[in-house]
C-alpha cells in the first residue's frame, strides 16, 4: 500500500480532544491510524499531505485522530521506572541535576538491605554519583538530603508532568491539541 512512510504518525486524541499521553505522546503508526479509521474507532481531524494508495483506494494520512469513544485514564499510575523518572522531572533528588533517563537511576531512601521497599514511597531518582555517594547508607549517615520526599503520584499528575517534556518533532497540525509551543492570540 505505502512504503517508507514510518514519519507520518499520528496524534492519538481521546474523545475529549486532549492527547491520551503527553508523555510519551500518543502517537500511532500510520498503519494503525487508518486501520482504526476503517474500523470506525477514531475519526480523523486533520491530515498530511502525504497519499495512502492502493489498486482501488486512495487516503491522505491522518496527522490526528480523535477517538469516537471516550477512554478513561487509568486511576493509579504504575510502578515504572520511566513513571518514577516523569514524577521526579528527571531530576536527582540529591543534587537538582536534571538528566536524560539514560543518565539516571533509582535509589532505595531507605536501603533495601535495611528494611527499606521498593515502591512508590521509597524510591527516588538519583545520578549516578549521588547514587553511588548515598550506597547502602541512611540519608542522615550519607549526609544527604532529598529535594522532594518520595510519594505516589496520580496518573493525571503524572499527565501533567508529560507535558514539561515536549518531543523533538511536533507537527505543525498536532500544536493546537497540545500545548508546549503554541503562541497564544491577543
Amino acid at each position: 500500500m505505502l512504503a517508507g512512510h514510518a514519519h507520518y504518525p499520528a496524534l492519538v486524541l481521546n474523545a475529549d480532544y486532549r492527547p491520551l499521553s503527553y508523555y510519551p505522546l500518543s502517537l500511532w503508526s500510520w498503519q494503525d491510524a487508518i486501520r482504526n479509521v476503517f474500523i470506525g474507532r477514531v475519526q480523523v481531524v486533520s491530515e498530511y499531505e502525504q497519499v495512502a494508495h492502493s489498486p482501488c483506494f486512495e487516503m491522505r494520512l491522518p496527522s490526528v485522530i480523535a477517538l469516537k469513544e471516550y477512554a478513561k485514564p487509568a486511576p493509579r499510575a504504575a510502578f515504572t521506572r520511566f513513571n518514577l523518572f516523569l514524577r521526579d522531572m528527571f531530576s536527582c533528588q540529591y543534587c537538582g541535576i536534571q538528566l536524560p533517563a539514560t543518565d539516571l537511576t533509582f535509589d532505595h531512601v531507605i536501603p533495601r538491605c535495611r528494611g527499606g521497599r521498593t515502591n512508590w514511597e521509597n524510591i527516588v531518582t538519583a545520578c549516578r554519583p549521588c547514587n553511588t555517594q548515598k550506597g547502602h547508607l541512611s540519608l542522615k549517615a550519607a549526609r544527604m538530603h532529598l529535594s522532594t520526599p518520595p510519594y505516589m503520584p496520580s496518573a493525571f499528575e503524572l499527565q501533567e508532568r508529560g507535558r514539561f517534556f515536549p518531543p523533538n518533532h511536533l507537527h505543525e497540525s498536532w500544536r493546537d491539541f497540545l500545548y508546549w509551543d503554541t503562541e497564544l492570540e491577543d
